[in-house]
This record gives structure tokens, sequence and C-alpha cells, in this order.
């Protein structure tokens, strides 16, 4: 119990360092695709890190599970990438914002958090296959906490539509 709660604090004050820090969501708008890709490339590294510190594996499950996770972040990161551009052209369209193009981009975003939650299905799946129910759970629980903070830290940053007069 009393790892749970180092691990938990961990958690909270990487995730509190992410909620400071520059956000991805804010460099669309300025344009530098470098200073994005460092983002993500820092962010994660530290989600390697705290799914590892999390998950708590011996040296047999961690041979089990970074290769399945492996797959799992290339199909994610793709999701990312989309989710990525979705912002640059609500970014690109903020200023001339039509009923038709909100409405597609609306579609657009609630397809990805939709592709996003097959893909963790399709993952907990496996993982509850190849190691344990307990494993996949335990990943999923992880998974969605960081997704929930990176998903709070660019919604912070990503203003509000709104249909210019």
């Amino acid at each position: 119990m009393q790892k749970r709660c180092k691990v938990s604090i961990f958690c909270a004050a990487v995730m509190a360092a992410f909620i400071v820090a520059p956000a991805v969501a804010q460099e669309p708008v300025n344009g530098s695709e470098q200073m994005i890709e460092l983002v993500r490339t820092d962010i994660q590294k530290q989600r390697i890190a705290i799914i590892g510190e999390a998950m708590q594996f011996t040296a047999d499950e961690a041979a089990a599970f970074w290769p399945i996770y492996e797959a799992y972040e290339a199909e994610r990161s793709e999701i990312g990438d989309q989710r990525v551009a979705l912002i640059r052209e609500y970014a690109d369209h903020f200023q001339t914002m039509t009923d038709e193009k909100a409405g597609e981009l609306g579609a657009r975003a609630l397809e990805l958090e939709e592709a996003r939650t097959v893909l963790k299905k399709k993952y907990f799946e496996k993982i509850q296959a190849e190691m344990s129910p307990v494993t996949a759970a335990r990943f999923l629980q992880v998974e969605n906490q960081l997704t929930m903070v990176l998903d709070l830290q660019i919604a912070s940053q990503v203003p509000l539509i709104s249909k210019p007069e």
C-alpha cells in the first residue's frame, strides 16, 4: 500500500509538471512544428517512466508487457497525430469559423475519441490474454489517468469555439 501511495504522489507530481509546462495545443497556433515534437517526445518518456513505476512489473512481466505497449503506443501516436492536425485545423479556422466547419471539426473530434476507446479496448484484451486481467485493468487505469491529465492540459489551452460576427 505504501508503494502505491508513492507511485500516486510521483504521478501527481509529474502530471502537475505537465499542466504548468508549455502546452502542446498552444504550439499549432504559433506554428512551431519542432516544439510540438520535442514536447511530445518528452511527454512520451515521462509516460513510459510513470507506466513502468505504476505497473510494478517483475522481469518476466516486463518482458511480456513492453512489446505489447510499443505496438499500442505506435497506434496511439497515430491518433495523437490526427488530434494535433485537428487542433491545427481548428486554429486555422478559429477567426473564420462557420457552422459547417464547426460541425465537421466536432464530428472528427468524436471519431478520434471513438478510435482511442477502440484502441484501448483492443490492447486491454491483448494484455489480458498475454498476462492477466488484473494487469490489463491496472494498465487501463494508469493509461486513463495519464490521458485525462493530458487532455485537461490541451483543453485548457484551446479557446472555446465561437462563430465570428
